[in-house]
């Protein structure tokens, strides 16, 4: 936790430096942590590393519920919505955001990516996920992969 706390200050200070400047988005990912979960810290390694390589993202946050996703997807019109989960009795509600995603006629505007301890890239296709990452780390090649 003490961790968590100490990133979230850092990218205070870096988040405006990271933003600054003319720089022309390389796209637009919402990022958010599935309902019933508050783990962040992958979560928010995976937006500073896409900030980092000129995404723009939209964080949602953590405990994010189906409508919450669906909302930010239809608000924004990313390229690529990313799921995250910590919790094996949470990941379930990563097929739910995609079932709602179908339902409303949306899933085929938007890439699909999860990730977290419990997921897996079974899972992800499992599910019908366009990507599973692992780490951090892989994300900016992973989203520049599908677009």
């Amino acid at each position: 936790m003490g961790a968590g706390d100490a990133f979230k200050a850092g990218m205070a200070v870096l988040g405006p430096r990271l933003s600054a400047g003319d720089r022309v988005s390389q796209g637009k990912v919402v990022l958010g942590t599935v309902h019933g979960d508050v783990h962040d810290i992958g979560k928010n390694l995976v937006g500073f590393m896409l900030e980092s390589a000129g995404f723009t993202v939209v964080n949602l946050g953590v405990d994010v519920s189906t409508e919450g996703f669906v909302n930010a997807v239809k608000e924004h019109q990313p390229q690529v919505l990313g799921m995250s989960a910590l919790l094996t009795t949470t990941m379930l509600g990563m097929e739910d955001v995609i079932r709602e995603l179908k339902a409303q006629g949306l899933r085929d505007k938007v890439k699909v990516i999860i990730g977290g301890g419990p997921v897996s890239k079974k899972y992800a296709g499992d599910i019908g996920a366009d990507a599973y990452g692992n780490d951090a780390a892989q994300a900016v090649n992973l989203v520049r992969s599908l677009l």
